[in-house]
């Protein structure tokens, strides 16, 4: 409800000011595919994502070891061996939860890995499109790939290639000719990013006790919260 209230209020906007302002708009995923810095960034976050992933996912198969054996051999042990192992296998689990959360929390690792290595792009592409507002004399520039309905856009009002290309005097970015744009039907509904960021919480964070056997987490190759362009105000520096 929130992007359609800001569509309206925008409308509403023109409809007072009339239709002098100039506006645009731009796909930050094609921008951002076509910066090799960003698909490096990204094939690295999948690498670690992955790597983490494996370590968690050992640490829980055994768990499911320790408690498999525990029920195999419960009814043979004494009451103080059988506490001892039931605390085992509960400090294990405790060990597994927190690095899955310590990995791919909301603050984690992962998400603070992809704000070291995502944001600075981000904050490049957002100065570019700052510039060119300011030069061309736009009163609006949307984001394309910001999950607003657009319905229909003009060829001659995007300016994602010129962002590029401003981008590039800072940056290495895809030769303009070079340059693919992905199929995709304009109005759809889907909003969201084209590139491939998993937005994933770990889940699988089961209770461990002698009734319950521990459940292995899961967590998505490749997921974290993906730190968006900077809000407009002041420059960010270069």
């Amino acid at each position: 409800m929130k992007k359609y209230l800001l569509i309206m209020i925008f409308m509403a906007g023109l409809a007072v000011t009339g239709f002098s302002q100039r506006y645009a708009f731009v796909d930050t995923d094609y921008v951002l595919n076509n910066i090799p810095e960003y698909t490096d960034a990204q094939a690295l976050l999948n690498d670690l994502s992955a790597e983490w992933q494996k370590e968690i996912e050992a640490m829980f198969q055994e768990i499911d070891k320790l408690y498999r054996d525990y029920q195999a051999e419960s009814i043979l042990l004494p009451e103080d061996i059988k506490k001892q192992r039931e605390n085992e296998i509960i400090q294990k689990e405790k060990e597994a939860r927190d690095l899955q959360r310590k990995r791919f929390g909301q603050d984690g690792d992962l998400f603070k890995k992809r704000i070291e290595l995502v944001q600075p792009i981000q904050e490049k592409i957002f100065n570019a499109i700052q510039d060119m507002a300011t030069t061309r004399n736009y009163a609006f520039i949307f984001d394309k790939a910001s999950g607003a309905s657009i319905l229909f856009a003009d060829p001659k009002f995007d300016l994602s290639d010129d962002v590029l290309d401003e981008v590039g005097t800072v940056m290495q970015t895809v030769r303009r000719e070079s340059r693919t744009r992905p199929t995709v039907q304009m109005g759809s509904g889907q909003g969201g990013s084209s590139s491939g960021q998993p937005r994933t919480t770990p889940t699988g964070q089961g209770q461990t006790s002698t009734q319950q056997r521990p459940t292995q987490g899961t967590q998505q190759s490749g997921s974290g919260n993906q730190p968006s362009l900077p809000p407009p105000g002041e420059k960010r520096g270069r």
